[in-house]
C-alpha cells in the first residue's frame, strides 16, 4: 500500500494525496493514518507543500463524506426504516430513537465524528439520511477534517523518516474503538433476546 501512495504523490503531488484521502473516506481499509503521515513526511523532503497537502488532503475528505452523505440522501428515512424492519433483533424503534438522537446531537457528532477512526467516514451516511443542510454538513466535515489532517500531516512532517510510528500508535485507538464497538453489539444481541424470551414466557403465561 505504501508503494502505491509513493507514487500517486510522485505522480501527482499534493492532489495525490487528495486523492487517496477521498478514496479513505469511501474505503476505510486505506487509513488515513498511513496517508497522512507519509504526506507530511514527503512535504517534508520537498517534494511538496506543506500547505498545498493540507488543502488537498481536507478537500479529499470533504469530497469523500459528501459522496457518502448523498448516499444517505438517496437511501432516504423510509427506506432505512424499512431495511430496519427486515433486520433480526433490531426494531423500527430503535432507529427512530437513533433519529431522534441525531437530530439533537448531529452537529457535535458530524464534526468530533471526523476526529474518530471508522467513524469518520460512516457519520456522513445517517447526515444525509436526516438531511442535514448541505452548507452545514460542508461547514463542519471541513473543519473536523482539517483538525484531523493537520495533526497527522505535522506528526509525518516532524517525524521524518520515522513517520510509521504513527500508524503503531494511532493503530491501538482504533482497536480500542473496534472492541467498544464489539461490546456494544453484544450487549445489545443479549438485551434484546433477552427481551424476546421474557415476551414468550409472557405469553405461554
Amino acid at each position: 500500500m505504501t508503494e502505491w501512495l509513493i507514487d500517486l504523490m510522485e505522480a501527482l503531488g499534493a492532489p495525490g494525496a487528495g486523492i487517496a484521502i477521498a478514496l479513505e473516506n469511501l474505503f476505510p481499509p486505506l487509513p488515513s493514518e498511513v496517508i497522512l503521515p507519509l504526506a507530511g513526511f514527503t512535504a517534508s523532503q520537498g517534494e511538496m507543500s506543506l500547505l498545498a497537502v493540507l488543502l488537498w488532503t481536507t478537500a479529499g475528505s470533504v469530497v469523500g463524506a459528501l459522496a457518502l452523505y448523498w448516499v444517505g440522501a438517496l437511501l432516504g428515512r423510509e427506506r432505512t426504516l424499512a431495511l430496519a424492519a427486515r433486520i433480526p433483533l433490531v426494531k423500527v424503534s430503535d432507529i427512530t430513537k437513533t433519529e431522534a438522537w441525531f437530530l439533537k446531537h448531529g452537529r457535535k457528532t458530524v464534526f468530533f465524528g471526523r476526529m474518530i477512526p471508522i467513524f469518520r467516514s460512516l457519520i456522513s451516511i445517517p447526515a444525509g439520511v436526516e438531511r442535514m443542510p448541505l452548507i452545514t454538513f460542508t461547514l463542519l466535515t471541513t473543519a473536523g477534517s482539517l483538525i484531523w489532517n493537520t495533526l497527522f500531516v505535522l506528526a509525518g512532517w516532524v517525524l521524518g523518516r520515522n513517520w510509521s510510528v504513527v500508524e503503531t500508535y494511532v493503530g491501538v485507538g482504533t482497536n480500542a474503538v473496534i472492541a467498544v464497538v464489539l461490546l456494544a453489539i453484544v450487549i445489545f444481541i443479549g438485551v434484546r433476546v433477552a427481551e424476546r424470551r421474557k415476551g414468550r414466557h409472557a405469553v405461554r403465561d
